[in-house]
């Protein structure tokens, strides 16, 4: 693998080329595209806005060489250029918490779904918030709806506040810093958790972006994958009202054990519903 470019004025169709070869070599998937994608960082503009341009002015061009650097080791697109889009929102991200996945709002669509009455005065509670991706889709989706977010990392919950304000939804949210539900009083009509889940001899399978990178606190979900969901099935029977619904991500293979652990808890199984790949990804019980 080549080192990543030194600054230097240099024909901007050159220095993509050159950077797609070092990231296919890598291994990286999409390479033209993340190439194009971190000079548009680097030269504080978009992708359409790109195509205006012909050479990189010299300070850009150094800005490029970092992030390609930085992407050759594997640091995630998405930290580099600390933003990521979830359902509607625009939102800041950090190593602080894990980058928001496509497959995530499977979650949110069954919420819709179940939840038909958009002007519903919703009381949600989001467990273990990370960058507050489900709690804000839900917020925006529900005008008349307040959420309170929990994390244990104090850096999640402040960004996860920053989000709210950047999205509008500040005013109907409330970020703690908390275990779990430690402290949340009262009863809610929706509960939503991504909670850990990967078995913990099966982090070192995963891809050097997600292994290497986001917080293996928010990956590790012990030996079986099952301990944050024991948890949870402790404690969702007495933060659901009568009647309303937990949403819950799955992972792999976790379809079968995770609603056995609802189940038992006292809560009916309501629904499983499969990502775009099959897999089924948002559970959904009901007190």
């Amino acid at each position: 693998m080549k080192d990543a470019m030194t600054p230097a004025p240099t024909n901007l169709r050159q220095l993509l080329h050159d950077a797609t070869q070092q990231l296919r070599a890598a291994n990286i998937e999409a390479p033209q595209r993340e190439a194009r994608l971190l000079a548009a960082h680097a030269a504080e503009t978009d992708l359409a806005g790109l195509l205006r341009i012909d050479m990189l002015p010299d300070a850009a061009h150094a800005r490029f060489a970092d992030v390609l650097a930085r992407r050759l080791r594997y640091e995630p697109m998405a930290y580099i250029t600390g933003q990521a889009g979830f359902w509607s929102l625009d939102l800041a991200v950090s190593p602080a918490t894990l980058i928001p996945r496509a497959d995530t709002e499977t979650l949110v669509e069954a919420v819709l779904d179940h939840l038909p009455d958009r002007n519903a005065p919703l009381r949600v509670l989001d467990i273990g918030t990370g960058t507050g991706c489900l709690l804000l889709a839900i917020l925006a989706e529900y005008l008349h709806a307040y959420g309170i977010g929990t994390d244990i990392n104090p850096q999640a919950a402040e960004l996860a506040s920053l989000n709210a304000m950047r999205n509008g939804l500040i005013t109907r949210s409330n970020m703690l810093c908390c275990n779990w539900a430690d402290g949340v009083e009262g009863s809610f009509d929706l509960v939503l958790s991504n909670p850990p889940y990967i078995p913990h001899a099966d982090l070192a399978t995963l891809m050097p972006d997600v292994v290497a990178h986001e917080p293996a606190r928010a990956l590790d979900g012990g030996p079986d994958g099952l301990i944050a969901y024991r948890a949870l099935a402790r404690m969702l029977p007495d933060l659901l009202a009568p009647g309303s619904l937990g949403v819950l991500e799955l992972g792999i293979g976790q379809d079968h054990s995770v609603p056995a652990l609802m189940r038992a808890a006292g809560l009916d199984v309501v629904e499983i519903r499969p990502d775009l790949g099959g897999i089924g990804r948002a559970l959904v019980v009901k007190k």
